[in-house]
């Protein structure tokens, strides 16, 4: 029976939403305590930053769902992610009774990652996690190993040690990869990959979620999550869920063992 522990990646609405926030935490607090590998939460905050650069008065700018990060926004969207709510969800934590502790990708060498290249344009100082990097999640083994949980923003170091911006759900499924975590959880704002008549799809695979990629079912924003899941699925031969972060049932519904949500699973033979 697998030990590794459970990631679980949270941003967008969920971490703007305080009616179920409190819900959440204590659902999350309960399953590190309970899970034997424990639990490590990749967090994103998309809005948060969005609202912070309109007030000093900078243009976001997104394309298939990846934030473009020009050099002159880095600095404030590490401001944002990595210090003020990386902190804010220690302290909801804490609250809660957890030990967390909070981190980017880059500390102690967590997860390498690299200036992207995997993508038709130029998305500024985006990254992309080093898969199969040696050492990589030394350190967060060792917290796990004594009861603390891990709160990881998603900015990496590039080996210059200057900021990458990695997308949030790319970020987790590199953790669950790195850490051969038995499941990884994406909460979002939608309940799960929905079909075209916008109905939840219970279970899914890689070679589906290209299908509905090509035939548009699924755009925008939920490629990017998509593909992370598809990944880290392959990747770590478990399964990931997509399930919303926005409804307070829903998650404790998952860890109650009731299908909500999307399955995303492994490719056969892959």
């Amino acid at each position: 029976m697998s030990t590794g522990p459970m990631v679980i990646k949270v941003g967008g609405t969920t971490l703007e939403d305080q009616r179920t926030a409190p819900a959440l935490w204590k659902a999350v607090a309960d399953l590190h305590r309970s899970h034997a590998g424990g639990v490590v939460l990749v967090h994103g905050g998309g809005k948060a930053v969005d609202a912070h650069l309109a007030r000093l008065g900078f243009t976001t700018e997104r394309r298939e769902g990846i934030r473009i990060t020009p050099a002159d926004q880095l600095e404030e969207i590490v401001a944002v992610l990595a210090g003020r709510i990386n902190k804010s969800l220690v302290g909801a934590l804490a609250r809660v009774g957890v030990k967390a502790v909070g981190l980017c990708l880059g500390d102690g060498g967590s997860i390498p990652t690299v200036k992207s290249a995997r993508y038709g344009f130029d998305p500024g100082r985006v990254g992309e996690v080093v898969p199969n990097a040696a050492d990589a999640g030394a350190l967060l083994r060792v917290l796990l190993r004594h009861g603390y949980l891990p709160v990881l923003s998603s900015i990496g170091l590039d080996a210059a040690g200057e900021f990458l911006n990695i997308n949030a759900d790319d970020a987790a499924a590199g953790v669950a990869g790195a850490l051969a975590a038995d499941t990884l959880v994406l909460l979002t704002d939608v309940p799960g990959i929905l079909d075209a008549e916008r109905r939840v799809i219970p279970e899914t695979t890689p070679g589906a979620i290209d299908a509905m990629i090509a035939s548009g079912v699924i755009a925008g924003g939920m490629i990017p999550k998509v593909r992370a899941a598809a990944d880290a699925a392959s990747a770590t031969r478990a399964p990931v869920i997509i399930l919303s972060g926005n409804d307070p049932e829903a998650f404790a519904s998952w860890t109650a063992g009731k299908p909500v949500g999307t399955r995303v699973l492994p490719a056969r033979g892959r």
